[in-house]
């Protein structure tokens, strides 16, 4: 298998700058757009979610890599708890709703299995 040279070639990062995209074109709706608070928190915590991943990436260790994963999947977390109360409130319809809270919870998917891998790698090398 070859190795990563980018965090740019990580299926989580591309996943999460779609859905970082997908966070700010919604939040520039009409009715959305007004309520700064949740604007502000989904937005931070979507990017936060593709930066975590970068940022672990490059540290360069396998250690702080898994510490970043677990951070940016708690992000992604956050991004689904905040879609709820986008729903409940009105400013995004079911269809909607669901269909970013299917990419939120298959990216979560994504960075636990990338986190679980990464784990593993870390105690085989200090085997």
């Amino acid at each position: 298998m070859a190795r990563l040279e980018s965090f740019e070639e990580l299926i989580a990062w591309q996943k999460a700058r779609v859905l970082s995209s997908e966070i700010y074109r919604i939040t520039k709706a009409e009715k959305f757009r007004t309520d700064f608070p949740l604007v502000n928190q989904i937005r931070r915590a979507s990017t936060s979610v593709m930066s975590n991943i970068a940022e672990g990436f490059e540290r360069g260790g396998r250690a702080e890599f898994h510490q970043y994963l677990v951070v940016a999947k708690g992000s992604c977390a956050e991004v689904r708890s905040q879609l709820y109360v986008a729903l409940d409130v009105g400013y995004l319809g079911k269809d909607e709703f669901q269909k970013l809270y299917d990419s939120t919870a298959e990216l979560g998917r994504i960075i636990g299995g990338l986190r679980a891998s990464v784990d593993t790698r870390r105690r085989v090398k200090k085997q």
